[in-house]
C-alpha cells in the first residue's frame, strides 16, 4: 500500500465537507460516512477557484451562449489526442450536463416502443432515459470473468437486432472497465453490421489508472458519422455543481439533430461553468495528475483491504473512475445490503439494483457501488466499519 500520509488530500475536514449545500454529506445523519453519489471529497483545484473568483469580478451577464470559442479551442486538441481529430467548432456543442445529452440522443434517434441497447449494470440515467421516453431497454448483462467484467458478444448481437441505438459507457460506470482497443473494434464491427447509432458517454476518460492513452469510441473513421460523444469536466475536476457537458460528432448534421431534439427544454451552460472548464484545461493538469495517483493508491488500498480482511467479497479493481463495484451476494444480508450497511455500519453506499432496469434489478441485489474518492483516513474508517458489521452478521447467521 502506497504511503500518502503527506498528501493534502489526507487532511479533509469533515465539518467543512458537511456544508448545507452538499447533497452527499447532508442526505444521511452526521454519524454516517457517505460513499454513494459520485462526488470527490477533495477541494477543487486552486487555478479553477482563482478563475471563478476573477469571473465574479467581471459581472454575470449572458455568457457566450452561441458557443464559447475559447473553450472550443481548448477542447479540440484534447479530443484529438483521444482520436477525435479533424473536428471544427461546428462539430462541438455545449450542454448543461451529460445526462441531458443521453436523453436527447434517445429522443432524437429512436421512437417510442423501440428497443435501445445498453450494457448492464449501467449508470442509471441510461435506462431511465430509455424508459422515461417510452422506449424499451435491451439490456445486455456483462459477464463476470476471472480478470474483470466482459461483454457478452452473442447477447449483444442478439439485442442489437431491431434496435437503432447503442448507449455506450466508456469508461464503464459502475464496473470501472476501460474497453480495450480489441473490444472497441469488435463493438464498432457490430455497430456497422446492425446499422446502429451510438451515444458514447466518455465522462470518466480522464480518471484512468491504466497508463495507456485513451481511445474514444469514434476514433475509428468508420463509425464517426453515426456516433455522438458526450464528455465534461465534472468528474475529473470535482465540479458537479457547475453543470456543463459537451456533445461531439464528426457528423455536424447528426449533432444538430440530437442537440435540437430537446429544443428549449435543454437549457444552457452557465457562465461560471464555462470559466471553470477553461481553467481546468489550461492549468488543472498537475492537480488532476496528483488526484488520479491518489485515487489509484486508494483503489489499491481498497483491494488489499478486501483481499486480507473480507476475502469472500468478489471485486475487480477498476481501470478507471473512483467507483468500486463489489459483489456481496454471499452475505446473509445480501437481500437488503444497502439498509444493512447504513444501519449497522453507518456507511452509505449505492445499492446494486439502482444500476439495472425493471425486471433485471433482482440479479444485482447484493452488489454495491462504493465511492473511494475520499481521504485514506475516511476510507479506512468506512471499510473497518463495514468489515465489523458484515463479519458480525455472518457469525450470528452461522
Amino acid at each position: 500500500m502506497t504511503d500518502t500520509a503527506r498528501n493534502p488530500r489526507d487532511t479533509l475536514d469533515v465539518n467543512a465537507l458537511r456544508h448545507p449545500d452538499s447533497l452527499k454529506w447532508t442526505l444521511y445523519p452526521e454519524d454516517v460516512i457517505p460513499m454513494w453519489v459520485a462526488d470527490m471529497d477533495f477541494p477543487v483545484a486552486p487555478p479553477i477557484m482563482k478563475a471563478l473568483h476573477e469571473r465574479l469580478d467581471q459581472g454575470l451577464g449572458y455568457a457566450q451562449l452561441r458557443g464559447d470559442t475559447r473553450l472550443k479551442d481548448a477542447l479540440l486538441p484534447r479530443l484529438a489526442a483521444q482520436g477525435l481529430d479533424s473536428l471544427t467548432h461546428d462539430n462541438l456543442t455545449f450542454l448543461p450536463g451529460v445526462v441531458p445529452g443521453i436523453y436527447a440522443a434517445v429522443h432524437a434517434l429512436t421512437t417510442p416502443g423501440e428497443p435501445v441497447v445498453t450494457m448492464t449494470p449501467i449508470y442509471h440515467p441510461f435506462h431511465l432515459a430509455i424508459t422515461d421516453l417510452g422506449r424499451r431497454v435491451a439490456g445486455v448483462p456483462l459477464r463476470d470473468g476471472e480478470n474483470g467484467f466482459e461483454i457478452n458478444w452473442a447477447a449483444m448481437d442478439a439485442a442489437s437486432r431491431g434496435s437503432r441505438l447503442l448507449l455506450l459507457c466508456h469508461p464503464h460506470n459502475p464496473t470501472g472497465r476501460v474497453w480495450t482497443a480489441e473490444e472497441l473494434q469488435k463493438l464498432r464491427d457490430l455497430v456497422l453490421a446492425r446499422d446502429l447509432f451510438v451515444m458514447s458517454d466518455e465522462l470518466h476518460a480522464d480518471l484512468r489508472f491504466t497508463g495507456e492513452p485513451f481511445e474514444a469510441f469514434a476514433a475509428d473513421p468508420r463509425v464517426q458519422n453515426r456516433t455522438i460523444t458526450l464528455t465534461g469536466p465534472c468528474k475529473a475536476f470535482n465540479t458537479a455543481g457547475l453543470g456543463i457537458g459537451a456533445m461531439i460528432s464528426h457528423n455536424a448534421q447528426l449533432l444538430t439533430r440530437v442537440r435540437g431534439a430537446a429544443g428549449g427544454l435543454m437549457g444552457h451552460e452557465s457562465a461560471l461553468s464555462l470559466t471553470m472548464w477553461r481553467a481546468a484545461l489550461a492549468e488543472g493538469g498537475p492537480w488532476l495528475a496528483e488526484t488520479v495517483q491518489y485515487l489509484k493508491d486508494n483503489r489499491d488500498y481498497l483491494a488489499a483491504f478486501l483481499r486480507e480482511r473480507l476475502p469472500w467479497v468478489r471485486f475487480h479493481s477498476p481501470e478507471a473512475t473512483y467507483l468500486a463495484w463489489l459483489d456481496l451476494r454471499d452475505h446473509p444480508r445480501a437481500a437488503d445490503i444497502q439498509n444493512f450497511l447504513l444501519e449497522e455500519a453507518r456507511v452509505a453506499i449505492h445499492d446494486g439494483p439502482v444500476f439495472a432496469h425493471e425486471g433485471h434489478k433482482p440479479q444485482y441485489q447484493g452488489f454495491i457501488r462504493l465511492n473511494f474518492a475520499t481521504s485514506r483516513e475516511l476510507l479506512t474508517e468506512a471499510l473497518t466499519r463495514m468489515e465489523r458489521a458484515l463479519n458480525a452478521a455472518m457469525t450470528s447467521a452461522s
